[in-house]
């Protein structure tokens, strides 16, 4: 059975920042589109970040672009988003998905092309 742990969430000042694990067992993924998605409170869920580490592609929201990082240890089987300059509309449950395949880049984006979720971990970011 496949599990994600996510951790390293947590209360943050503006300009701070925070890194997110998601640590995946149960199955390897070295080969898979990994992704980060968030939901604000009263808001849809959105795509946050993706990698499609074989041919070294990284999709981010423009509203992350330049702030945050996403990267993986596959060794660890185990993503990563770290998340710099933090502002308040950062604030929202963080989620980390695993696809099951590699994906194309035009579906890296929807939540719907990802198989596996993590619980979410909580980020807040004051002002």
């Amino acid at each position: 059975q496949v599990q994600l742990l996510e951790s390293g969430g947590g209360l943050v000042e503006a300009g701070g920042s925070l890194r997110l694990s998601c640590a995946a067992s149960g199955r390897t993924f070295s080969t898979t589109t990994m992704g980060w998605f968030r939901q604000a409170p009263g808001k849809e869920r959105e795509f946050v970040a993706a990698g499609r580490w074989q041919v070294n592609t990284k999709l981010y929201a423009d509203s992350v672009k330049g702030r945050f990082t996403i990267s993986r240890d596959n060794a660890k089987n185990t993503v990563y988003l770290q998340m710099n300059n933090l502002k308040p509309e950062d604030t929202a449950v963080y989620y980390c998905a695993i696809a099951e395949n590699n994906l194309i880049v035009s579906t890296m984006r929807k939540g719907s092309s990802y198989r596996y979720w993590g619980q979410g971990t909580q980020v807040t970011v004051s002002s």
